[in-house]
């Protein structure tokens, strides 16, 4: 089975799940009882181990590929999500965004997934970003930034289909496909930059739009300090926050409470920077006791043992 696929996966559970309890939190209130551990109840009253729908969106792109690359398919899953719970920590949705849903109800309308996404500037929350992850093992193989750009575009425009969000999740996208070559996390990180700079030289792309991403793409978004780091549920406080704890720390544990310790969206920091970390860092580094708490944690191992298969086909 491709290892890396399963650490990707419950990384981003784990991420998730932490922060469930405390979402909402201040940094102030997280720096004075910070969380150490997984908790239960609290913000969703939801008991120890559940995710959230990061994680489930998360699985039903992973369980969508299973049958091949289709967005209209993709679009179907996200859907039974929302209305049946599939691919719920407890077969239920208890959290659910805004632009997901309105893009979700256009779908059960009979929109093709190709333009049911929102697209003003507003809808730049990070619901397209949370669940893009398993995308990166589809697309391992693929040498063309073109295509990749195309497809990662393609998948966040289901949910999200401004410019921003596409953006932002084709960054995380080159970075995790650098990290899974095996490479350095800051060598990747600089490789990226590398290959963005030059895939952006040609395009007609609006710059006050590529400038926003400048903290990341220009300089080093590891070196600002915590109080300019954001953790809101924009999609772009999401990118730097997670990119932010994943290179200024040294094991997946230490990342991922980094990302939640930030408060606000913490359930998503928690999973966006916990699918990275737990690509670079395997498995074997999540503590066990977290994963044994897992809501789900057979049904996960399953779906990344038939991903691994499909995908080797």
């Amino acid at each position: 089975m491709n290892k890396e696929i399963k650490s990707g996966l419950f990384g981003v559970a784990v991420g998730d799940a932490l922060g469930v309890p405390v979402e909402f939190k201040k940094r102030d209130a997280l720096r004075e009882n910070p969380v150490q551990d997984m908790m239960g109840f609290m913000c969703w009253n939801q008991p120890p181990g559940t995710w959230s729908d990061d994680s489930s969106l998360t699985f039903c792109t992973a369980e969508s590929l299973n049958n091949g690359y289709d967005i209209e398919e993709m679009a179907l899953v996200f859907v039974k999500w929302m209305q049946e719970g599939y691919w719920g920590a407890h077969h239920k949705v208890f959290d659910i965004g805004g632009s997901t849903r309105y893009s979700l109800a256009r779908v059960v309308q009979g929109e093709s997934a190709k333009h049911s996404g929102n697209f003003f500037e507003e809808d730049n929350g990070n619901g397209s970003l949370m669940r893009i992850l398993p995308l990166v093992f589809y697309l391992q193989k693929e040498n063309d930034i073109e295509v990749i750009y195309q497809k990662v575009k393609e998948v966040s425009s289901i949910t999200h289909a401004h410019f921003r969000s596409g953006f932002a999740c084709f960054i995380y996208m080159v970075y995790a496909l650098e990290i899974l070559k095996g490479k350095d996390k800051v060598a990747s990180y600089k490789e990226m930059q590398k290959k963005l700079s030059h895939f952006l030289k040609d395009k007609k792309f609006n710059p006050v739009e590529i400038q926003l991403f400048d903290r990341i793409l220009k300089n080093n978004i590891a070196e600002y300090p915590e109080n300019e780091i954001f953790s809101s549920g924009y999609v772009l406080h999401s990118l730097e926050a997670s990119l932010w704890c994943f290179l200024n720390s040294d094991s997946y544990e230490e990342t991922v409470l980094k990302a939640v310790n930030l408060g606000g969206d913490t359930d998503t920091t928690g999973a966006i920077a916990g699918g990275l970390a737990g690509i670079y860092y395997g498995i074997e580094n999540i503590p066990e006791k977290w994963i044994n708490v897992l809501a789900r944690k057979n049904d996960i191992d399953d779906l990344c043992e038939r991903l691994s298969a499909k995908l080797k086909e």
